[in-house]
């Protein structure tokens, strides 16, 4: 063996020990030779003097028998603590013996040696009671079981059950099993959209097989349960022709959170109106008539939420996508994820996180985070200009300064009917018998956008533009200067550093916009 001279010259052979015989036959060069008859006594007698002497106290070093019984008797005690990884232990064993024999001396009398291994491969390892080691147990897992894992879910399942249940009863309650048969597994040619959290399925249930979007909470993100009892609340509260309907929901702990509407067959107004598909030859993709009457019934369905439910409900999230067309062009407000309940109309409140589609943000909102009814006021006025326009709100591929449609059209939207050849789709035509409708929706798209909230309209008011109402009742806010002839002049003190604010949005807008440019949803934090 490679023992070094000297190393624990300060253990000694204890006295009356039953190796004693051995010890004394041994030369005094012992450190190097061994009794060929002996040699796997003496083995064990120098890892216990050499190896382990310098640790273990001399106190504790008593006579073989004294020493066997008391290792058995710790055996017995540490057998009785050992605990599955709760607790920290000590154990005399023989784990580490094996280690040892072909360890460097020099370092067992310099350092301890640490070994790691799970409870069960120590468990494995021959126990020698004439060597001890100390065995430093650890709890390293998670602290969560199975079995409190699974009583956890079902815990969280129950409080949200608790919460429903105001409305629960009035909704249809769907097994996972008829979501799945109704999507055919989710079926990626019956996908219908997605968003940021979620993905929108169509599929048919019950007897009569009646057709319904099944909206999939993304069940791995950790706001799910939230963002859906406040859209489950939300949407069955709401009855309105305007207004895509909640059928009803499925709540499964292992498969997720499921909301199930009512099926709009028309498509989107988005698809309509910036879809690769035009119209036949050239044509419009979608005609003036339609497009006006999407307007008069948007605005009317923002009214309902406003002033028409128990408490005002902000949507946060007013845009083409989320406005559908039935068969014969009614168009139906959906997408209550980002809904959210207010205290009263023109009372903002604070929220800490800024959500919703660039474009679409009001300054006030994606600045500072203010939530009105006047959020979607100003969302309400993008959609007014897409309409008029067929534009979308930021567009990469426009030239320089018309990238942004409400910087390019505010200026144009000052002239009132002057700009309406300027700002009119170019697949529509401005005939006797629409010209007033447009210079209608230019007035009511103009104080929509405007830039300092207190002086938007209030959605009633805007109804009463879209309408031809000779005098509107306005509100005694301060307001933008209405003219005559259908000009709107904004009358914000700081329009110049506002435009600056404004340009600055369009940049942080036009950030990844080739890339994700179809999607549904940007989430700004």
């Amino acid at each position: 063996m490679g023992f070094l001279r000297g190393t624990c010259t300060s253990s000694r052979e204890p006295p009356n020990s039953p190796d004693a015989p051995y010890s004394s036959s041994l030369p005094a060069n012992r450190y190097f030779h061994y009794n060929d008859l002996k040699v796997k006594t003496i083995l064990r007698k120098m890892i216990w003097e050499l190896g382990l002497a310098c640790v273990i106290p001399p106190r504790l070093r008593r006579s073989s028998s004294k020493k066997q019984s008391q290792a058995d008797q710790h055996n017995d005690i540490n057998n009785k603590n050992l605990e599955h990884n709760k607790a920290w232990l000590l154990a005399e064993s023989g784990g580490c013996g094996a280690e040892l024999t072909s360890a460097d001396p020099q370092s067992v009398h310099s350092s301890f040696r640490f070994s790691f291994c799970s409870q069960v491969e120590l468990e494995s390892l021959n126990m020698n009671p004439s060597t001890a080691a100390t065995v430093l147990m650890v709890n390293l897992d998670s602290g969560m079981t199975e079995s409190r894992a699974t009583a956890l879910k079902w815990r969280r399942i129950e409080s949200l059950e608790r919460s429903i249940s105001p409305v629960a009863n009035t909704l249809i309650r769907f097994s996972y099993g008829e979501i799945l048969s109704a999507t055919r597994n989710f079926s990626k040619g019956r996908v219908l959209g997605r968003g940021a959290l979620s993905c929108v399925f169509r599929g048919r249930v019950g007897l009569l097989r009646t057709a319904v979007a099944i909206k999939r909470l993304d069940k791995e993100d950790k706001e799910s349960a939230k963002a859906f009892c406040r859209e489950l609340m939300i949407a069955s509260s709401l009855h309105n022709t305007n207004v895509v309907p909640l059928v009803g929901f499925c709540i499964d702990p292992e498969e997720g959170l499921f909301l199930v509407y009512k099926y709009v067959s028309g498509g989107s107004l988005e698809r309509h109106l910036h879809g690769k598909k035009k119209g036949v030859k050239g044509g419009p993709s979608l005609p003036w008539s339609v497009r006006y009457k999407v307007a008069i019934g948007i605005a009317e369905a923002v009214a309902y939420l406003h002033n028409g439910t128990e408490r005002c409900v902000v949507h946060r999230d007013i845009k083409p996508s989320n406005i559908l067309l039935s068969s014969k062009k009614t168009p139906k407000l959906c997408d209550f994820g980002l809904a959210t309940w207010t205290s009263a109309p023109s009372v903002p409140f604070l929220c800490k996180t800024v959500k919703g589609t660039f474009g679409y943000l009001a300054p006030e909102y994606f600045q500072h985070g203010k939530v009105s009814d006047k959020t979607d006021v100003y969302a309400f006025g993008v959609v007014l200009l897409e309409l008029i326009t067929g534009r979308k709100p930021i567009e990469a591929r426009r030239p320089p300064g018309e990238e942004n449609l409400v910087l390019w059209a505010k200026p144009l939207l000052q002239k009132g009917k002057g700009a309406i050849e300027e700002l009119l789709d170019p697949q529509l035509k401005c005939t006797l018998r629409n010209s007033n409708q447009i210079a209608r929706m230019i007035e009511a798209a103009a104080p929509c956008i405007t830039n300092e909230e207190s002086r938007r309209p209030s959605i009633d008011e805007i109804i009463a533009i879209l309408r031809g109402e000779e005098s509107p009742v306005f509100s005694k806010r301060k307001k933008p200067g209405f003219l005559g002839n259908g000009c709107v002049i904004d009358c914000y003190p700081q329009l110049q550093q506002t435009n600056s604010e404004m340009r600055s949005h369009l940049e942080l807008a036009m950030l990844g916009v080739s890339e994700f440019e179809d999607d549904d949803h940007f989430f700004c934090r």
